[in-house]
């Protein structure tokens, strides 16, 4: 399960007569669901357990954004929106951060399921209102859900097995799938945005266009002032409605939050120190490691701290193209990682502190691990002959060197791989048909050259022309949305509940749409039924395997070239800014369940 947006879909063919029927619903209106089993917390409980209920409110907060925006609307692939406008907009129901997969009422007050999960229902808070007063209705939800799903392919994906919906009154909406026994849809039906209909349908606009206008909005911030391109600061709203509902007690603490542009990551660094900006997560390991020597920081005025979640780190990787014939060859793929030297890289440029990511679901009970169980076996036995041959052997792990920067025998082991694809070394050059095997690195943070670098001249030892390109955010969006690259660094979360967004990050329905997030460009058809098998999985276990038969099914056909990951969240920020002490498991929760002292 993934939070939107920014999944793709094949839409199966479903016995038309389940939308003329009245399902059997497994239970009456509940207050919460949960993929499988029951919501941990009861009707009417108090608040969330990882919440300070006393958190005073108030306060402002300052965060650093990278690049510049020219949009207000981040419901459309077009142009770049503004940093923090998740804040405007609320769902019809909301998770916990202490639960994989739970999700509890907020502008949906109840909530219940057809038993063959071929639909799902919705009924309304009657006091539900946005931020001009006007009722949210079952008319902006069903327009919020058309709407999306026209403006964003992540929605047209991610509900793409929602095929109509039913009106019951004003406050009640039945949502019907395509086909059943998708437990994980009404789950992400509950993450829906809620849009004012009336604003989105009126003349000269959409929301598959940009905008810098500023919408009436059904979140607990609204839009408060704007210096396009490089800040935005969103107010508190007094008047929301829903601020003493359970689900939002101890949150949404602070009055107001600017999000300040900055050309790239050392100068929003900076202003860290300086004082005009509270708060960080730092990415760098060499910025951790020498750059907080600060007499702030010895003092304790600025908080250098870590912590540590229990979700998935997911999978950071070099993405090479497979759209790009060259690298459409599972021999390349695996050759490229030998020539990897993840040991220095870890000794001589991050200080130590990564481990390198093994699995598309990385240190969670999804990750592959040894040979096959049994039931992957069961599933991947009628894939044998889409899959390679190693699938079935103990999992493929990366190479290893002693970090001496010597690699000779991996790189003899690459120069093999490469020759069993057909390309040979000429006149110094790695060729195939008269043509040299190139790599363009494109990248958008400059921090990341010099970790290329040492990896570019590993390449050369090879015979690859490879070389780096460093290009604006707005440049890099637009190559990343259009597929225009050789090689990028991206990023795959995952949750501990995966689900629907499989098929956005691996389908062969998602790699020739644009603005999708199957970065990589896989067409497998076995990697296509076990998506499958994982969305309609009926029990935990079920899921586990499937997932663990996915992981090992990208990882045998080297889609990714692993990068590393953090143990924990480092961070760092104001005396002032504070959070509970007791931090929930999977995730942060800022700035939401964050405050500011009062002074």
């Amino acid at each position: 399960m993934s939070v939107p947006p920014p999944v793709a879909n094949c839409l199966k063919t479903a016995a038309l007569f389940l939308s003329l029927m009245s399902p059997t619903f497994a239970a009456d209106w509940q207050h919460g669901l949960s993929l499988f089993g029951k919501p941990e917390l009861p009707r009417g409980f108090a608040h969330f357990p990882y919440v300070d209920e006393s958190a005073p409110k108030g306060g402002s907060l300052r965060i650093a954004a990278i690049g510049s925006f020219d949009n207000l609307n981040q419901f459309t692939i077009k142009g770049n929106a503004a940093s923090g406008l998740g804040l405007i907009h609320d769902t019809l129901m909301t998770g916990s951060l202490d639960e994989a997969s739970a999700g509890y009422g907020l502008i949906a007050e109840a909530v219940k399921h057809a038993a063959d999960y071929s639909s799902v229902s919705f009924r309304l808070n009657k006091n539900a209102k946005f931020s001009d007063g006007s009722p949210i209705t079952v008319d902006d939800v069903a327009f919020s859900l058309t709407a999306l799903k026209k403006a964003h392919p992540f929605y047209r994906a991610y509900y793409a097995d929602v095929v109509g919906y039913d009106i019951a009154g004003p406050h009640e909406i039945t949502f019907r799938f395509g086909q059943m026994g998708n437990r994980e849809l009404p789950m992400i039906l509950g993450q829906l945005p809620i849009l004012k209909k009336a604003y989105w349908n009126a003349e000269g606009r959409s929301l598959a266009e940009t905008s810098l206008d500023i919408p009436p909005v059904s979140g607990a911030y609204e839009i408060a002032k704007l210096d396009t391109g490089r800040a935005i600061t969103y107010q508190r709203r007094a008047d929301y409605w829903a601020k003493d509902l359970n689900v939002n007690i101890g949150k949404n603490n602070i009055d107001r939050i600017t999000y300040v542009y900055f050309g790239d990551d050392t100068v929003a660094f900076e202003a860290l120190k300086a004082g005009e900006i509270d708060f960080r997560r730092e990415f760098s390991s060499r910025v951790w490691a020498t750059g907080y020597g600060t007499p702030a920081v010895k003092s304790g005025t600025m908080v250098r701290e870590t912590v540590t979640l229990e979700n998935s780190a997911g999978m950071q990787g070099f993405v090479f193209n497979l759209r790009r014939p060259r690298f459409n060859n599972i021999h390349v793929r695996e050759a490229l990682n030998w020539a990897y030297d993840f040991e220095w890289t870890k000794k001589n440029l991050f200080y130590g502190q990564y481990a390198r990511t093994g699995s598309f679901f990385q240190g969670s009970e999804l990750s592959a691990r040894g040979t096959p169980s049994a039931g992957e076996l069961a599933l991947l036995t009628p894939l044998r002959d889409k899959l390679p041959a190693k699938t079935f052997d103990p999992l493929f792990e990366n190479p290893v060197t002693d970090a001496s920067g010597n690699i000779r025998r991996n790189l003899r082991k690459a120069r093999a791989l490469f020759e069993k694809a057909g390309w040979t070394i000429k006149d110094g050059k790695l060729q195939k048909d008269g043509v040299t095997f190139t790599i363009e690195f494109l990248l958008v943070q400059p921090a990341f050259e010099r970790i290329v670098a040492p990896y570019i001249k590993n390449l050369a030892k090879l015979g690859i022309e490879a070389k780096l390109r460093s290009i604006d955010p707005t440049q890099y969006q637009n190559r990343v949305t259009n597929y225009d690259y050789d090689a990028v660094v991206m990023s795959f979360g995952q949750s501990l509940s995966p689900g629907n967004e499989q098929r956005d990050y691996w389908s062969s329905a998602a790699a020739d749409r644009p603005g999708g997030r199957n970065y990589i460009g896989i067409k497998d058809a076995a990697v296509d039924a076990l998506i499958e098998k994982l969305i309609f999985a009926r029990s935990r276990q079920e899921l586990v395997t499937a997932t663990r038969a996915l992981d090992r099914v990208l990882i045998s056909n080297h889609y990714i070239m692993p990068q590393w990951h953090a143990p924990h969240e480092r961070l760092a920020y104001w005396q002032g800014l504070a959070r509970p002490a007791n931090m929930p498991k999977y995730g942060l929760g800022f700035p939401t369940i964050w405050w500011k002292e009062k002074q």
